[in-house]
């Protein structure tokens, strides 16, 4: 079966399904993946395959033709191919609820260099690593991952992308709704604290500030009854967000300041880098280039200082879909690094480095 045809295959097979014959376009896309030589229309016909058995609800099936899609991808020798179908096993992954597998395939998905994911499939890799997230009660990376596929759907007018998210969305109220009913009856302080964190970021993203601001204060009072500092950042990074949408700038490098400060005290690196990258946007808006430059070099001073970097190529950690080498000093390389440099030590303290393990 050659190029034409397969076209013409795939499309009948389409038009059977959105006739809900089902069945019927099952057989028609089974019969080009049986007979077509053409690389691209077996690519096309696995992801039709894949989507129907998704919402078929037969996640095994689904799973298998993502993993023989993967294997197509790799004979196209195209990234945007192995982007696609690498979502499609996160996917897959995601409704078997082997949520670790999900995490690490989006993880690839998103490290794979000259592709697409930014402009059109990064929300739905988002989205995917969220759902993953919330299975396994992660709910601060959760509702992050949630936020940016948010962004995606607001920046590109998916619609379709953003009702998707607002179902998570759902799901994850509900979840932390429960959780919030367990720390009340047990009197789980700590957890009461995140539940809350949580529930002020939901109305946050949801745009209903009025609400967001009682939570932030409720959660910030036990984070501070508790001695929780580094929850004390988190909440005031909240803050800071609700009062830039706000338009109350001035109010919200007040909330930075005090966040900054209480991230310094802990040695919170992430921390602050997050609040760092959020001035910057600030100080941008405002057109104070002095303070925008001072933040732009803190930020890169923490990106050091945090080694989120190769010691030896100087390349950075997670930009690339690269196999990385964990010493049992934690200084972390590039694998391909580490066995060109030919040493058994650490490059950067010289600690023995036998029995290493892999991230």
């Amino acid at each position: 079966m050659g190029q034409d045809q397969t076209k013409q295959q795939i499309e009948k097979g389409l038009q059977l399904y959105q006739s809900n014959q089902t069945e019927k376009a099952l057989q028609v896309w089974m019969k080009v993946l049986e007979k077509s030589s053409d690389l691209v229309g077996r690519f096309r016909v696995l992801g039709c395959l894949v989507t129907a058995h998704s919402e078929m609800g037969r996640y095994k099936e689904m799973l298998k033709f993502a993993v023989v899609q993967i294997d197509t991808a790799r004979e196209l020798e195209d990234a945007n191919f192995l982007l696609e179908s690498y979502l499609n096993l996160a996917r897959s992954n995601e409704k078997l609820c082997e949520f670790h597998k999900t995490i690490s395939y989006c993880k690839t998905c998103l490290g794979l260099p000259g592709t697409r994911a930014g402009a059109q499939l990064g929300g739905q890799v988002s989205l995917s690593m969220g759902n993953a997230f919330l299975g396994l009660s992660l709910f601060q990376k959760a509702l992050e991952s949630f936020e940016k596929a948010l962004r995606y759907a607001h920046n590109n007018d998916d619609a379709m992308l953003e009702c998707r998210v607002c179902c998570s969305l759902g799901s994850f109220y509900a979840q932390v709704k429960e959780s919030m009913k367990i720390a009340l009856q047990h009197g789980d302080r700590p957890l009461q604290a995140l539940c809350l964190l949580c529930f002020a970021d939901i109305h946050r993203n949801r745009g209903d500030l009025e609400t967001a601001f009682p939570r932030y204060d409720s959660a910030m009072s036990i984070m501070t009854e508790i001695g929780n500092r580094l929850g004390q950042v988190q909440v005031l990074l909240g803050v800071a967000k609700c009062w830039v949408a706000r338009k109350a700038l001035d109010k919200a490098l007040d909330a930075i300041e005090r966040a900054q400060d209480l991230a310094e005290e802990v040695g919170n690196k992430l921390g602050q880098l997050k609040l760092h990258c959020l001035s910057e946007s600030i100080y941008r808006s405002k057109g104070l280039q002095r303070e925008l430059r001072a933040h732009v070099v803190r930020f890169h001073e923490c990106v050091e200082e945090t080694e989120l970097y190769c010691g030896l190529c100087g390349e950075s950690i997670g930009e690339k879909n690269s196999r990385l080498q964990a010493l049992p000093c934690s200084h972390i390389f590039h694998l391909r690094c580490l066995q060109n440099n030919g040493t058994r030590s650490c490059p950067n303290c010289h600690r023995s480095s036998m029995k290493p393990g892999f991230v």
